[in-house]
């Protein structure tokens, strides 16, 4: 979890970077909020955005300022917060669409909360709730992501499929029904979001290349472009790239954080 609030007025136009994550934006900025637009598609203030949006921009003018929650979830408990769906892969859903009632509750408790450790205290609860009200997802999908993220997206799905058990028919199957994505697409974006960090800490493109499991720094170029649309030299000043492992860039100035917040909550 991260909390970003900058109290002076601001304008705010950011390409947003695809994420191994789902990630909850709670908008508790006063006046109109914060637009996201993917894909021509619009949604205002607290949104949910899934794996791999693709084009997505934030948006729009907070006159009192900009203060919003960033919460991101690894998609194995993303299933078991909002329940296996394809409907949160490469979309942006407002945030009462997939949680109802409670999310208005809940961003009414953030708002009235003292502190940002109130905030994240709140958040984890209710996002407890919400996970032991859901099943969560097969063991095997769960193991697969985190071999995933351990080989940094190298690992192949033939060998994913073999060390699990199962057919690689059934682990496609059972993975793109339960996460969203095909594990090979799963794979590419977990390898494209460790390159993009390395990118961030500011190291070189073609050592980025070599180290992330590219075959050059073309076939890196194209998958910077394919996942964001941009190239990897903008990749290294993204805003919002990196709430996790790399501090957030002081160049971009007009979202710099007069205050932020990061909790890490553990995996269950």
């Amino acid at each position: 979890m991260a909390g970003f609030r900058q109290r002076a007025p601001a304008d705010v136009d950011i390409a947003m970077v695809a994420h191994s994550s789902v990630t909850l934006f709670v908008d508790l900025s006063d006046g109109d909020g914060l637009v996201y637009d993917a894909h021509g598609r619009r949604e205002c203030g607290s949104t949910v955005v899934g794996l791999v949006p693709g084009d997505l921009r934030l948006g729009g003018r907070a006159a009192g300022g900009i203060e919003c929650l960033q919460i991101r979830l690894s998609p194995v408990l993303a299933v078991a917060v909002f329940g296996a769906s394809t409907d949160l892969s490469g979309t942006v859903v407002s945030l009462d669409d997939v949680w109802g009632r409670d999310a208005g509750r809940t961003e009414e408790r953030l708002r009235a909360a003292a502190s940002w450790d109130e905030r994240f205290t709140i958040a984890a609860e209710a996002l407890g709730r919400r996970m032991s009200a859901r099943p969560s997802l097969d063991p095997e999908v769960a193991a697969a992501w985190r071999l995933m993220r351990t080989t940094r997206g190298l690992a192949r799905v033939d060998n994913l499929a073999k060390e699990l058990g199962w057919s690689r028919q059934r682990l496609w199957s059972r993975f793109r029904s339960q996460i969203g994505l095909t594990p090979k697409h799963a794979a590419r974006l977990v390898r494209f979001d460790h390159a993009a960090h390395l990118l961030a800490a500011g190291n070189a493109a073609a050592q980025v290349a070599a180290a992330s499991g590219y075959v050059d720094q073309a076939h890196l170029h194209r998958e910077v472009k394919a996942f964001t649309g941009v190239t990897p030299t903008a990749i290294a000043t993204a805003p919002w790239l990196a709430i996790d492992d790399v501090a957030w860039p002081t160049a971009f100035a007009s979202l710099t954080p007069s205050t932020s917040s990061i909790h890490q909550v553990p995996a269950k």
